[in-house]
């Protein structure tokens, strides 16, 4: 078994994510793999960051597909015993002037943004050594979809005491009141990202209560971020950040040093904390 250290980056073919790779191969003192669903994609993305003189290694993964996720798992497990760094960036968003339902929007959305960002953390954080560190993606869209919520909705996301089990059963009816047109209604707003990030987010916020309660002498530190409005293909050309740009702060908190004990559990943009 390899002593190397290992930090994986998901959905990282193109984007931030092949930003962030880009950075990690740079700064990381250990092997670095670009992971994303499509190989083909993946070794083209490795191909380029070698080009440049860097060396990524690739690994399949789609989070949308357990198995797919558990080979990673078995993989860094016989390989490394483990993983040092996590960055859970793998993501998908329809266009604004998409005409899909919206009711399809929402459950497709929040099956990649959201419940495969959950299956990567549950089959992947036991894995994580100590000194490990966990970025998982979200979006600024996250803040503004909260502050879009009804009083009632606002104040679960926001609880101390969410319990994961409580955080997937809302996830589950915001899917379920868009199929039944009762979104608004219900205290939703009109946005299936925002409400995929609002989840990333509290997931975030509820798995670094749980290393603090299990696993607080490993000092893993675990945050959500907002990588900022990023030239890619999610954002179009308008954006204000480059892709280098986008992966500075993930890139900031996979590489908090062993001595730091914060930020954990907080939404951090532009490498600053920000309230929930």
């Amino acid at each position: 078994m390899s002593s190397v250290q290992v930090a994986v980056v998901t959905g990282a073919n193109k984007g931030i994510g092949l930003a962030i790779v880009r950075a990690l191969c740079r700064q990381f003192p250990g092997d670095v793999y670009l992971t994303c669903r499509d190989p083909g994609r993946g070794q083209a993305a490795v191909a380029q960051l070698q080009q440049e003189g860097l060396r990524p290694l690739f690994h399949q993964l789609d989070i949308d597909d357990l198995q797919s996720i558990r080979a990673l798992r078995d993989f860094l497990k016989d390989k490394y015993g483990g993983l040092n760094v996590l960055v859970n960036n793998a993501g998908i968003a329809f266009k604004v002037h998409d005409t899909t339902p919206f009711a399809v929007q929402a459950e497709v959305t929040l099956k990649t943004n959201f419940f495969g960002t959950r299956n990567v953390c549950t089959e992947l954080l036991p894995l994580v050594k100590p000194y490990g560190r966990v970025v998982n993606v979200s979006s600024m869209v996250s803040s503004s979809a909260l502050r879009g919520c009804s009083q009632e909705l606002q104040q679960k996301f926001r609880s101390d005491s969410i319990t994961e089990e409580e955080l997937v059963q809302l996830m589950a009816k915001f899917v379920e009141d868009t199929k039944r047109g009762v979104h608004e209604k219900e205290g939703w707003p009109n946005t299936a990202y925002g409400v995929s990030k609002i989840g990333v987010t509290v997931l975030s916020r509820i798995q670094a209560r749980l290393l603090n309660e299990q696993r607080r002498g490993d000092h893993i530190l675990l945050n959500a971020c907002c990588p900022g409005w990023v030239r890619t293909d999610m954002a179009g050309p308008k954006a204000t950040k480059s892709p280098d740009e986008g992966a500075e702060t993930p890139v900031y908190l996979a590489l908090l040093p062993s001595s730091a004990d914060a930020p954990h559990g907080q939404f951090v943009s532009d490498k600053t904390v920000k309230p929930w």
